[in-house]
């Protein structure tokens, strides 16, 4: 793989060109259909096409060749992938979600009013535009670069050639900023020609979300998005927040202008917007905003069509429903009387005052309902898996749409509220201290009589279409006799089962590709790159020196006592580094005396290192880095830190 990837975007793509050959086989048997929430799909109202009005309202164009590439010709986004969405939904795919996924998958140039305009489809988010007095205002441009040119292209074609004047970034996610360098110019930026508005800590943000924690999520990034499967019927039918990912070049220009408060009001190209802070919602750091002349509030990532996610399966740090909840409120007692138009970074806008009044409090009320009700249950006792089981979103929020879990889920949504506030311990004794997953399924096996009883048990209930406990009592078989095939076969069909009758993308995505991964070998032969230059370069120092901590072999650093101090030459920046207790301590602008060394560097050639373009050897002979003290005690410091591999095993031990 020979594009680079940034660290944030680890959390959100992976692999390019990868399972392309994925064997799925005649899997047509009508899915399993797992607990929904409050309203099952057969209940809800597909005569309603009000979404598909919407979706399609004020489509104005889009490309003649729906294939955009970078600037070798390598395939970044096929916007044409989806087009076997056409029809009813066959026996593989589950009706809502597949519903989703047709609106999700509609590609194009869009007109929300008058003076606002989105294009969507051209990545998992929208890029929005507002024609500002001087030029464009530019909100989200994409994961990619060329699919933010391509937008951009497709906009000054059919609305007229208007120069950039301001870009906003609503969120430190990578689909909202990565692909800035397709509509500007880090030259235009820093002259004062394109002013980017962000909000406060932004950068920070950006490059840290997925610092310490990145190859783990990274790695279930790539079953959340189903980076490794086939588009398909029998494989990656949308991602429900959107269709897919674009594979391109991402990147990062910091922002020149922060929002730091509510009720911030900025004028940007002759337009006022009227800002509105949500942190600790679906980012740290996020904003919407309205926009007066036009009676227009733009959503951002906080409400959306589909229920989002309190805790991504692919990992982070979980978020509290009822904060979310409250942002939504504000917005409403804030705007709500006055917004005739709402649009966001994902999904199709909304006309119309009363219907958006019904939508954000609906929405509101989902996040608050799964947060209240979860801790009502745990306060009567139920542990988290027992609450997920039983909680549902009450009818008149579960029929609609746009609450529906294509993305997040009532389900996991739960569990992480529960989490939020206890932890991963439900009070049981017997949880506290048991086996590991390996020896504790070792011990199963035997007490359940062997993998072939297990086996035979396991087929009887998989015909009954008991799938879920089938993959549960497997799952335990592969980790004791992770060689056994026929417990492999049939634990894959069991989640492809699983997967068919999933009305949430990232699960059908999770369950299609841990079955994938069950019959076929990893595809480790794809080297997965860690950064670019743009998010390496805008990395603190002192997360560099976290992540130095967190890479440190703690029991091979039994016993050392060592300093090392970093002096860069070019910025001036100084740390100090203690390992001790193994343990590594960081203390920023200062040096120690006792040092057993000193590495006077660059930071320009540090980042260089991280990018693993050199390293401190070959900078050493070039003479780019000078070392006082002891080269042996550096080498074993240095020796201390671990690889991390991103081929990890899921479905086996």
């Amino acid at each position: 793989m020979n594009r680079s990837v940034t660290l944030a975007v680890l959390s959100v793509i992976f692999l390019y060109g990868c399972g392309q050959n994925m064997t799925t086989g005649a899997h047509d048997a009508p899915p399993a259909q797992p607990a929904f929430s409050g309203v099952s799909p057969a209940e809800l109202d597909f005569s309603d096409r009000r979404d598909f009005d919407s979706a399609e309202r004020g489509f104005i164009a889009t490309l003649d060749d729906g294939a955009v590439r970078d600037e070798n010709g390598k395939l970044v986004y096929d916007l044409d992938a989806y087009e076997f969405l056409k029809g009813d939904a066959p026996a593989t795919v589950n009706a809502s979600l597949w519903r989703q996924s047709q609106l999700n998958a509609k590609h194009g140039l869009y007109e929300v009013v008058d003076g606002i305009y989105q294009v969507r489809g051209f990545d998992l988010s929208n890029m929005s535009l507002i024609k500002g007095k001087t030029g464009w205002i530019i909100i989200d441009p994409l994961i990619s670069r060329e699919t933010a040119a391509a937008a951009l292209a497709l906009a000054n074609k059919h609305l007229g050639q208007r120069p950039v004047k301001a870009i906003i970034f609503t969120h430190s996610h990578i689909d909202h900023y990565g692909g800035v360098r397709g509509i500007t110019t880090a030259k235009d930026v820093a002259s004062g020609k394109v002013q980017i508005i962000a909000p406060a800590d932004f950068t920070r943000e950006t490059v840290s979300e997925n610092i310490l924690a990145g190859n783990q999520m990274a790695r279930r990034a790539g079953y959340m998005f189903g980076a490794m499967l086939p588009k398909g019927p029998k494989g990656h039918v949308g991602s429900g927040l959107g269709q897919g990912i674009s594979l391109g070049t991402s990147g990062l220009i910091p922002p020149t202008d922060q929002v730091t408060h509510t009720g911030q009001t900025m004028t940007v190209a002759g337009i006022d917007l009227v800002f509105q802070m949500t942190p600790g919602a679906e980012a740290p750091q996020e904003f919407m905003f309205y926009i007066p002349q036009y009676k227009a509030f733009c959503q951002a990532e906080e409400i959306n069509r589909n229920q989002h996610n309190l805790l991504t399966p692919r990992g982070a740090q979980i978020r509290n429903g009822l904060i979310w909840s409250k942002h939504i409120d504000e917005t409403i007692t804030r705007f709500g009387a006055d917004i005739e138009v709402s649009f966001g970074s994902h999904h199709w806008p909304t006309w119309g005052n009363a219907q958006i009044l019904d939508f954000y409090e609906k929405q509101r009320d989902t996040y608050r309902y799964i947060h209240d009700q979860t801790l009502r249950l745990a306060n009567h006792g139920l542990t988290m898996d027992e609450i997920a089981e039983q909680i549902a979103l009450p009818p008149s929020l579960a029929k609609e749409f746009y609450n529906r879990g294509y993305y997040g889920t009532v389900n996991f949504n739960s569990k992480a509220q529960y989490q939020f506030y206890y932890g991963w311990f439900d009070g049981n004794p017997a949880h506290l201290n048991p086996l590991p997953p390996a020896p504790q399924a070792v011990e199963m096996v035997r007490y359940m009589g062997g993998g072939a009883a297990i086996l035979e048990k396991a087929q009887a209930d998989f015909d009954k279409g008991n799938f879920r406990f089938v993959a549960t009592v497997l799952n335990t078989l592969m980790f004791a006799e992770p060689d056994n095939k026929a417990a492999a076969a049939l634990l894959a069909e069991a989640y492809r089962r699983l997967a068919y009758g999933s009305e949430s993308g990232p699960w059908r995505d999770f369950y299609l590709t841990g079955a994938m991964e069950l019959t076929q070998p990893l595809m480790t032969e794809n080297t997965i790159q860690t950064g670019n230059p743009d998010m390496i370069a805008n990395l603190p120092l002192d997360l560099f020196f976290d992540l130095m901590a967190v890479r440190l072999n703690g029991p091979k650093a039994q016993g050392l006592d060592m300093k090392v101090n970093f002096d860069f030459t070019d910025t001036g920046d100084q740390a100090a580094l203690h390992l001790k207790n193994a343990v590594l301590n960081t203390r920023m602008g200062t040096q120690y005396k006792d040092a057993n060394a000193t590495i006077h560097l660059s930071r320009a050639d540090l980042n260089k290192i991280m990018l693993k373009q050199t390293s401190f050897a070959a900078l050493m002979v070039k003479r780019k880095v000078r070392v006082e003290g002891s080269l042996l005690d550096l080498k074993k410091f240095m020796g201390l830190q671990d690889d991390f591999e991103y081929w990890f095993n899921i479905v086996r031990p």
